[in-house]
C-alpha cells in the first residue's frame, strides 16, 4: 500500500510542445496592401470648342507617340442670320445713327450757346450762376454725343459679324495626336458630339511602367527608407515580384480602419523591378500583398514568439535539460511575428518550450510531446 500510495502521489513529467533554437535567414518586414499605378498618365482634352468625331479606340488599344490620331474635332457652322434677325440688326444701326445726329445737334448748339455766354460774361451782362448753367449742358451734350458713337459703333460690329459668319470659310479639322507611346486607359467621350474647349476625351498611359503605391502607418513609415527591398504577393502570378522603394511621401493622412479606428498613415512609393514579361497580366490599380523588409539578417539565432514570455521588465524561456524546464533569461531582437531573434541567452541547437502557460515552473518534470 505504500509503494502504491508513493506512485500515486509521485510527480509526473507535463507534456510540452518543444521547438529548437536555430540559426538562418530572419527578415522584419511591414506587410500592408497596395496597388498599381502607371507612372506617367496622359489626359488627352479637346483643344478647341467643336463637333467632336466619333473615337473608334477602346481601353487596351495601343498607340504611338506623334503618330496615332485620337480624335478628331471638326469646326462648328457659322450661326446663320435669318431675315428677322438682320431686320433688327439694321434696326439698332439705324436707330444709333440717328441718336448720334441728334446728339450732335444738340452738342453744336451747347457749344454755340456756351461761346455766346461766355462773351456775355465777359461783359458782365448775365450772372455766374447762368455761365455755369451753360458749361453744364454743353459738358452734358458732350457725353450724350460719346455715348452715341459707342452704341453706332456697336450696332454696326454685330451687323458685320453676323454678315461675315455667313461668307466666312470653314476651317481645317483639328487631330489630336498621341503625345506618348502606351495603351488607351479609358475613354471618356466616345460618341460624336459638341464639345467645349478643354473638355477630357480619353486617358493614356504605358501600363509597363508601373510603381506600387502602399498605405502604411504613419510609425512604419518612419523608419522606411529609400532603396528598402520590397516583395510583393498574391497578384494573381506565381512567384513574388520585386519591387524597391523610391519614396515615402512627406505628408501622412487619416484613414478609418475596417474596425472605425482612425488611423495615421503615409504612402510609400515603390519601384517595381521584375521585369515586365514576368508580370505580363498585371496592370494599373491592380492590388497586391506587400512586404516591406526593413531588416534582414542570414545568420540570426531564432526562435518561435510563442516561446518568450514576460519576467518583470526582461524576457525569458524555459530551456530543456535532462528532462526538467529550466527557467533562462534572454535578451531578444528583431521579429518577424511569427518569429523573434534572440541576442543573448540561447545557444544553437537547445530545445525550449513552445506556449509554458502558468503550469510549468522551473525545475519541473517535462514531457515532449510530437505536434
Amino acid at each position: 500500500m505504500v509503494v502504491l500510495l508513493v506512485f500515486g502521489f509521485w510527480p509526473r513529467p507535463i507534456p510540452v510542445e518543444i521547438a529548437v533554437a536555430a540559426t538562418g535567414t530572419l527578415r522584419a518586414m511591414v506587410n500592408e496592401e497596395g496597388k498599381t499605378r502607371i507612372k506617367q498618365r496622359y489626359l488627352i482634352s479637346a483643344p478647341v470648342s467643336g463637333q467632336l468625331r466619333r473615337i473608334p479606340f477602346k481601353a487596351g488599344a495601343e498607340v504611338q507617340a506623334g503618330k496615332t490620331v485620337l480624335a478628331v474635332i471638326d469646326p462648328l457652322p457659322p450661326t446663320l442670320l435669318d431675315a428677322r434677325s438682320r431686320s433688327l440688326a439694321e434696326a439698332r444701326r439705324d436707330e444709333a445713327s440717328a441718336n448720334l445726329d441728334k446728339a450732335r445737334a444738340a452738342y453744336t448748339f451747347a457749344a454755340s450757346e456756351l461761346k455766346r455766354f461766355e462773351q456775355l460774361s465777359a461783359d458782365k451782362a448775365i450772372s455766374v450762376q447762368e455761365l455755369e448753367g451753360a458749361q453744364w449742358r454743353e459738358a452734358s451734350n458732350s457725353r450724350e454725343q460719346a455715348a452715341a458713337q459707342s452704341a453706332l459703333r456697336q450696332a454696326e460690329a454685330e451687323l458685320a459679324e453676323f454678315t461675315q459668319s455667313t461668307s466666312a470659310p470653314l476651317q481645317s479639322p483639328r487631330e489630336i495626336k498621341a503625345p506618348a507611346n502606351g495603351r488607351v486607359l479609358r475613354v471618356f467621350e466616345e460618341n460624336a458630339r459638341v464639345v467645349a474647349g478643354g473638355a477630357s476625351l480619353m486617358e493614356i498611359g504605358d501600363p509597363t511602367d508601373l510603381e506600387v503605391v502602399i498605405d502604411v502607418l504613419s510609425r512604419d513609415g518612419a523608419v522606411i527608407a529609400p532603396g528598402t527591398k520590397v516583395e510583393l504577393e498574391q497578384w494573381g502570378g506565381g512567384a513574388p515580384l520585386a519591387a524597391q522603394v523610391r519614396l515615402v511621401e512627406p505628408a501622412a493622412f487619416t484613414k478609418v480602419s475596417a474596425l472605425g479606428v482612425e488611423e495615421q498613415r503615409v504612402n510609400v512609393i515603390a519601384d517595381l523591378l521584375s521585369p515586365p514579361d514576368q508580370r505580363p497580366a498585371i496592370g494599373d490599380n491592380f492590388r497586391v500583398e506587400a512586404h516591406i523588409i526593413v531588416w534582414e539578417a542570414n545568420n540570426a539565432l531564432k526562435v518561435p514568439s510563442g516561446a518568450l514570455f514576460r519576467r518583470g521588465d526582461d524576457w525569458a524561456t524555459f530551456v530543456i535539460s535532462d528532462s526538467h524546464a529550466h527557467l533562462r533569461a534572454v535578451k531578444p531582437g528583431r521579429s518577424s511575428g511569427p518569429e523573434t531573434q534572440v541576442i543573448e541567452g540561447l545557444r544553437p541547437g537547445e530545445k525550449i518550450i513552445l506556449y509554458p502557460g502558468s503550469t510549468v515552473r522551473d525545475g519541473q518534470r517535462v514531457k515532449e510531446i510530437k505536434t
